[in-house]
């Protein structure tokens, strides 16, 4: 059974979890999905199926990307995604992965990308200290020494610097679900998850739970 769906954050809120305690969680409108591809070990090397998310208008893709989804007898879509499977898949093109593949309770993983924030200094990007604030101190935030003229002479690699921050792929493990809205296709997350509202992400199930 494939446990991996592709749905976009609407925001977050609070709700009631079976013990009557109030725990912050993750709208997601995820799905339906519809299966665009089969991958096999015969064919590809290795067994995966495409999914999409988000229709999308004929005239807002290639003529490559439409034919794609014609020939799987699915409308075309706005993002398609591929989840690997360590056995050959029993589906077919066009089947639709939906909420019910999920249960509530289960342990998630949860792939998206994180907010981006330009191009930042040190003390936002790394949470560097700075110098002082006051008292006729010209050093504020910066990153301070970096080499030395000597010993190392040089700047090691790896070292924190300023530069873009953010909008980088982000997983986070092992959340759970705390409600299902079948007839809403929406899922309730316990926490947050990476990106802005409105940004689609990949819910699967949890492979270190």
């Amino acid at each position: 059974m494939i446990t991996s769906i592709l749905g976009k954050k609407l925001g977050m809120t609070q709700v009631y979890n079976s013990e009557n305690q109030l725990v912050p969680v993750t709208v997601v409108e995820a799905g339906p999905c519809p299966i665009v591809q089969i991958k096999t070990e015969a064919t590809d090397g290795y067994n995966a199926v495409q999914i999409g998310f988000g229709k999308n208008k004929e005239s807002r893709l290639s003529k490559g990307e439409v034919g794609h989804t014609r020939k799987a007898g699915v409308e075309p879509h706005a993002k398609l995604a591929e989840v690997r499977l360590s056995e050959e898949p029993t589906v077919k093109p066009g089947e639709e992965i939906t909420v019910e593949a999920f249960k509530e309770g289960q342990t998630i993983d949860v792939i998206g990308t994180s907010k981006g924030k330009g191009f930042q200094g040190v003390v936002k990007r790394f949470r560097v200290r700075g110098g002082p604030a006051s008292h006729g101190s010209m050093f504020h935030r910066r990153i301070g020494s970096i080499g030395g003229c000597q010993t190392p002479g040089h700047v090691f690699k790896n070292q924190k610097m300023p530069g873009h921050m953010g909008s980088k792929r982000r997983t986070v493990q092992n959340l759970t679900i705390v409600k299902i809205l079948a007839d809403k296709n929406l899922l309730l997350i316990r926490g947050s998850i990476p990106g802005a509202n409105g940004e689609v992400v990949l819910v699967r199930s949890a492979i270190k739970a």
